[in-house]
Parts: structure tokens; C-alpha cells; sequence
């Protein structure tokens, strides 16, 4: 799809570009891992959706350079927000609407994920848990610079990283 299209009309047709380049990883992650309950198959796929928009919404300013945006143009539209702006890194109160949008969409995408792993596949799904923890605090750390995304990529250092997923595994959370 990146070699064709470079825009989205909306929710619906990015989420099947979220679909294959996201999902389907979590999908073929989960069969590694292994898990006992198919339930365990929408968890994957629902995390791989919220790692991609994660990253869509890191990586705004970086991608619009590279000629994209992939943000649904009809969401661009409901927030007022002209690509050419996101060309030109001009933040506005309309883009952190937009964004926090974003954020709140890949934070429900989280939830439902989460909600949906069996406990009985959770120690097994241990990678994708961790790798969880980290997407999740690095989008709360886009969230606590005001999606500041069109000049800078936000990220999370290794150690901190590495921390993180020691935590998850230090606490029993999986």
C-alpha cells in the first residue's frame, strides 16, 4: 500500500493499512508465542492496530517530510486542519485536537486489546505485553509534550525501554 497510496480517505481505509502493516505481525507474533484461546487472535490483531496508529502519531512530521500523511483525510477535514499545515509544522489548537483524537483512539484500541487476552495466554503473549507497556508510555509521553510530533520524533531511550518491560515482568503483570 505504501507504494501506491499516500493519503487516506478515512478511519475505515486506514485501519486496513493498520491491518497489514500491524496486525498481521501481531497475528503471526501471537501464533509464536503460542496461546491456548483464539480470543488471543483479536488481541493481537486489535495491538498491532494500536502500535501502528502509535507510531502514525510519532511519526507525523518525519512521514509528512517523505511526502505522506496518514491521518484520515476526513479527519483532517472534521478538525479543520490543512495537510499544507502539517507540511509547514505549524501547530495549532485544531492539530492537538486532532491528535489528541488520535491518541484517545489508540488508547481505546489498548483497552480493548488488553481486555480481550484469556489469563491463561498471558504469559505466553509475555513480548507483546512488554512491547505494550512501551508503545503505551511512549504515546502518554507524546500526550505530555502536547503532541509536539511535527518537528521532533518523540521517543523513549533504551534504557528506559528496557525498564519498562523488566517492570512488566518484575510484577507478575503477565
Amino acid at each position: 500500500m505504501d507504494l501506491s497510496q499516500t493519503r487516506y480517505l478515512d478511519w475505515k481505509a486506514l485501519n486496513l493499512y493498520c491491518y497489514r502493516v500491524a496486525s498481521v505481525v501481531g497475528l503471526l507474533s501471537a501464533e509464536i508465542f503460542g496461546y491456548t484461546n483464539r480470543q488471543t487472535l483479536k488481541y493481537a490483531h486489535d495491538l498491532g492496530l494500536a502500535f501502528q496508529l502509535t507510531n502514525i502519531i510519532r511519526d507525523v512530521g518525519e512521514d509528512a517530510r517523505r511526502g505522506r500523511i496518514y491521518l484520515p483525510i476526513s479527519e483532517l477535514q472534521q478538525f479543520d486542519v490543512k495537510a499544507h499545515e502539517i507540511n509547514k509544522r505549524e501547530y495549532s489548537d485544531r492539530f492537538t485536537a486532532l491528535m489528541r483524537f488520535q491518541a484517545e483512539r489508540a488508547h481505546s484500541l489498548y483497552d480493548k486489546a488488553l481486555g480481550l487476552l484469556p489469563d491463561a495466554d498471558r504469559h505466553a503473549q509475555k513480548p507483546g505485553l512488554m512491547m505494550a507497556s512501551i508503545y503505551r508510555t511512549l504515546l502518554r509521553e507524546i500526550e505530555s509534550e502536547n503532541f509536539q510530533v511535527l518537528h521532533q520524533r518523540i521517543s523513549l531511550t533504551p534504557l528506559r525501554k528496557f525498564w519498562l518491560a523488566w517492570k512488566m515482568q518484575a510484577l507478575g503483570l503477565m
